[in-house]
């Protein structure tokens, strides 16, 4: 269902005027996202964790950096074979509030000293009002050397290392693909004559079309999916070619880790999925319309699996192995975590209690357990980067 008209902040509008009176939805996405004074993440008003407008499995707790250290440190040791005294880099893109950046730090500090004695932090964060957030919580994060870089900068200086993509691609600005006569067309929005933002679509240009029909060619998609009524919608990610490539000449050799919700194409494009999986969220609820309050709220939509893995080959990487996040977290140590909650002292129950919680919703299958983790590497032999909770790993 096409969202009604929607009122357009002063800003927005400006941006608009300037581009004619209307853009592309991917357009309107970026700029509700990213524009630095007013975007949501651009400005630094999104809030995560339990008191902001969504969660994410770092913001429930410390123990999910815990659980991945192993994971990373088996990846760097892997990747530290081929030269022992080569610097080993954890990279983080779009590190959000700053919370897992911090739980890591803190979780490697039992790691082995001569390979810690090797690895840097590194933190990529294009949206300046984030990046003093960051900042602010890891100031006293001393225990390891820690820097803001850019992937511009990364690819004048590429780092050996582990690269993790938690809840970014979600974020990327998607085209928006509706079914019309007959053919697909694309969303684009616009103001209309009361100064409101409104939908509307137009035919796709060529370059997309091509884009969209090479890759569901490769990938055995069929788009739009059969009994597709009128008006089906769905999401095309067209930033993610452009996304694998600025990665792929940040790392010389490495493991890139993303986590995010994904589904297989023939779930993502199904006749039944027939308004996409775009999500406004805000206060934590979603199902909101997109085109209300740009940049007070945080706009969402699910990966498919077969358009990520293509733009990953495409650019420079090897696919490797994924995991739902359960299958993965069980595999590295979840449910001897939960057991062990109950050694602690009777004062610590509260704690106990609370940690127990989160642990739990970290695999609700129904929740966080089904995000995927995807895994690509560069530079790198297959032997070595498997990904446990990964079948046949």
């Amino acid at each position: 269902m096409e969202p009604m008209a929607a009122s357009c902040p002063d800003w927005l509008a400006t941006h608009l005027h300037q581009a004619g009176g209307a853009v592309p939805f991917s357009r309107f996405m970026d700029l509700a996202l990213n524009e630095p004074e007013h975007g949501y993440y651009g400005s630094g008003r999104a809030r995560i964790g339990a008191q902001g407008d969504f969660v994410t499995s770092p913001s429930l707790g410390s123990d999910f950096a815990a659980l991945l250290v192993p994971q990373i440190l088996a990846w760097l040791t892997s990747i530290s074979r081929s030269d022992p005294d080569q610097r080993l880099s954890i990279v983080e893109i779009g590190p959000g509030e700053g919370h897992l950046a911090r739980d890591l730090v803190a979780a490697l500090r039992g790691a082995d000293p001569e390979l810690l004695a090797r690895i840097e932090l590194v933190l990529v964060e294009a949206n300046p009002g984030m990046r003093r957030r960051q900042q602010a919580l890891l100031q006293e994060a001393d225990d390891l050397p820690l820097r803001w870089s850019s992937l511009d900068a990364l690819r004048r200086a590429p780092v050996h290392g582990v690269v993790i993509a938690h809840e970014l691609l979600d974020a990327l600005p998607v085209e928006r693909l509706i079914w019309r006569e007959g053919s697909l067309q694309q969303q684009w929005v616009e103001l209309n004559p009361n100064g409101e933002l409104q939908t509307t679509h137009r035919p796709l240009p060529d370059g997309l079309h091509k884009e969209i029909r090479r890759v569901c060619s490769q990938g055995g998609i069929q788009l739009p999916p059969p009994d597709a009524e009128e008006g089906w919608t769905t999401e095309w990610n067209s930033a993610l070619p452009d996304w694998f490539a600025a990665a792929a000449a940040a790392v010389d050799a490495g493991v890139l880790l993303v986590i995010d919700y994904a589904l297989e194409a023939q779930r993502y494009f199904t006749a039944r999925r027939s308004d996409g999986t775009l999500m406004a969220v805000c206060a934590q609820q979603a199902g909101l319309s997109p085109l209300d309050q740009p940049g007070e709220q945080d706009l969402t939509a699910h990966l498919c699996i077969e358009v990520v893995d293509e733009a990953a080959q495409r650019n420079g990487w090897m696919v490797g192995d994924q995991a739902k996040q359960g299958e993965a977290l069980l595999a590295l140590g979840l449910a001897e975590r939960l057991h062990g909650l109950q050694q602690l002292p009777g004062h610590q129950l509260t704690e106990a209690l609370q940690r127990r919680e989160a642990l739990l919703r970290l695999v609700d299958p129904a929740g966080l357990g089904a995000f995927r983790w995807l895994t690509y590497r560069r530079g790198l032999p297959e032997d070595g980067v498997s990904l446990s909770g990964a079948q046949g790993s």
